[in-house]
């Protein structure tokens, strides 16, 4: 292997979830934070239930709004602009 182009390995790191299990395992990271785990994801535990998506969903929804507005408010500046610049020529 080359030296000095390779990340440090930790064989040591941490992984916390989000339901509070942690375990160490090996990365190229000290501390790793997740939302899931072996521990609560339903595969593992057989049980039933819905992983919280519908916050992610929501702020998409909220990004893609203020995007419109943006392309919406930008159209309108230029129109305005063309509107402007028509005037003073004549």
């Amino acid at each position: 292997m080359k030296k000095g182009i390779h990340p440090k390995f930790y064989t040591d790191a941490k992984v916390i979830c989000a339901c509070g299990n942690t375990f160490i395992t090996g990365s190229t990271k000290k501390v790793i934070r997740t939302d899931v785990c072996s521990a609560c994801h339903p595969f593992f535990t057989g049980e039933q239930r819905i992983v919280d998506t519908a916050g992610q969903v929501e702020r998409f929804m909220r990004k893609v709004e203020r995007a419109e507005e943006i392309a919406k408010a930008r159209k309108e500046r230029e129109e305005e602009k063309a509107a402007e610049e028509s005037q003073t020529e004549s």
